[in-house]
């Protein structure tokens, strides 16, 4: 249904703007709700300005855009070597400091700075908000509300790679909400972000416990520059790239061999299915999931940014539908990525993925242990050594099969799988909170706004 705004020609030359898409009613009702509400611009709460690194310190911790997790803003970051430095790393960033994507901010990279550590470095595509003058927490939900959310893509300029300015994210009105629900919101921020860090203790203690009862609780794969191997091997393995007889890759795989408790190819531990690609032209603006590997980690499936029509996902759901319970496995990419499904998917996977199911003959093995495995050295290695050191693109199913397998002792798998079951819940509860926390701000906009609204009525008509 076609949309008409009304709007003044001094409104259009303030803006800068003359795109029709500028001045849609949903942005509009948003401006109006934000002026019934007492408000400051962002520019006067807090500034953009950011300190470069002291480049002769020997590493650097950095942040990138794709290192922040779109539904708790979560960010983790790479040690990198100083000498290594992307020119893009520049912004030193600081406890309570913000950061918002300036690309993309559709999909809404978020986050606040929760450390003190020097030589935190952000990239250049995030605004950095520092010296906050309101609560860093409140404001850092404000900008995952759906309103925000709007406002940011409403600046948008470009299609191919959509972006806005750090002027546009300083030019925002932020209401100005009460000093007390403030501080109700950081409270709630920092109970998810204990949650988080909570989960993520329980997980690492799973990798511990495997990586002990392996022997590789210290393993740092040697490269050797100078070996040897023999022509038999060359001509099993079909390879003659020296890369592929590293003699890291074969310790790995004496370490599967000689564990006490015996070990077993991929091909008899699970069966597989393949995803399906629908094609780029099979993408909607709403509809069911379509989800890729960028929506994809150790954690859970997150939101997809890609949809496709109800009807295309009824005629492939039979096939492509992951169900609860299965095992996901990223074979394009980032490969060796595998999660165990906690609930049923409202979508398809694409042909990027795996979806595993246990064989009979393994039907009692913990799938939450299985997948550890699969995230673990033991299957990054095999998939390193297929590559030969290159960035692999693509891992063939018949290459997974031939993967082995260490069949850990049933009461260590019980113990991994307990902990990573527990650090599931711990995350869903922090997300859960985090939402509680986005919905509390929208609603007090939403009074707030109501309120003064029916204040300037009542004066209308008193008058």
């Amino acid at each position: 249904m076609s949309q008409i705004s009304i709007i003044k020609k001094s409104d259009i030359q303030e803006a800068r703007r003359f795109d029709a898409e500028f001045f849609k009613p949903e942005y509009l009702d948003i401006e109006e709700k934000l002026e019934n509400i007492k408000y400051d611009f962002l520019y006067n709460l807090a500034d953009n300005k950011y300190k470069k690194f002291n480049k002769s310190d020997d590493y650097f911790h950095y942040i990138e855009i794709a290192n922040i997790n779109l539904i708790t803003g979560e960010y983790s970051k790479e040690k990198i070597k100083t000498n290594e430095i992307p020119s893009r790393a520049q912004k030193i960033c600081n406890k309570n400091d913000v950061l918002i994507s300036m690309v993309r901010p559709n999909r809404n990279a978020v986050s606040i700075i929760q450390e003190d550590l020097k030589n935190l470095v952000a990239s250049t595509g995030f605004c950095k908000l520092t010296n906050i003058k309101i609560n860093p927490y409140y404001l850092f939900i404000l900008f995952k509300t759906k309103d925000y959310v709007k406002l940011l893509i409403r600046h948008t300029t470009a299609t191919m790679y959509p972006a806005v300015t750090e002027d546009d994210i300083l030019n925002l009105k932020i209401p100005i909400l009460p000093q007390s629900f403030q501080l109700q919101i950081e409270k709630i921020v920092k109970s998810a972000y204990e949650k988080q860090t909570q989960s993520k203790q329980l997980y690492k203690e799973a990798e511990t416990i495997l990586l002990e009862e392996l022997g590789l609780i210290n393993y740092k794969p040697e490269h050797i520059l100078s070996f040897e191997t023999t022509k038999k091997k060359a001509d099993g393995a079909n390879r003659f790239d020296a890369e592929y007889f590293q003699p890291k890759y074969e310790e790995i795989i004496k370490r599967v061999e000689s564990y006490h408790n015996g070990w077993d190819y991929v091909k008899n531990l699970v069966s597989w299915k393949k995803g399906i690609e629908v094609g780029s032209d099979a993408y909607r603006e709403t509809g069911k999931d379509f989800i890729r590997v960028a929506d994809f980690s150790i954690n859970k499936i997150e939101n997809s940014s890609k949809k496709i029509s109800d009807e295309l996902f009824e005629k492939n759901k039979n096939e492509y539908q992951p169900q609860k319970g299965e095992m996901i496995f990223t074979k394009d990419g980032t490969i060796g990525t595998s999660y165990v499904l906690k609930e049923d998917v409202n979508g398809v996977l694409s042909g990027a993925f795996l979806r595993l199911n246990l064989e009979e003959k393994y039907r009692d093995l913990e799938k939450e242990c299985l997948s550890l495995i699969f995230n673990s050295i033991v299957c990054k290695m095999q998939v390193e050594k297929l590559s030969g050191g290159a960035i692999i693109a693509h891992l063939k199913p018949s290459d997974f099969e031939k993967f082995k397998i260490p069949l850990i002792e049933p009461k260590i798998q019980k113990q991994i799988a307990e902990r990573i079951q527990k650090s599931y819940i711990l995350r869903k509860q922090s997300e859960e909170l985090l939402e509680e926390a986005k919905r509390k701000v929208e609603e007090e906009i939403e009074k707030e706004a109501g309120e003064k609204f029916e204040i300037k009525i009542n004066n209308f008509y008193y008058e």
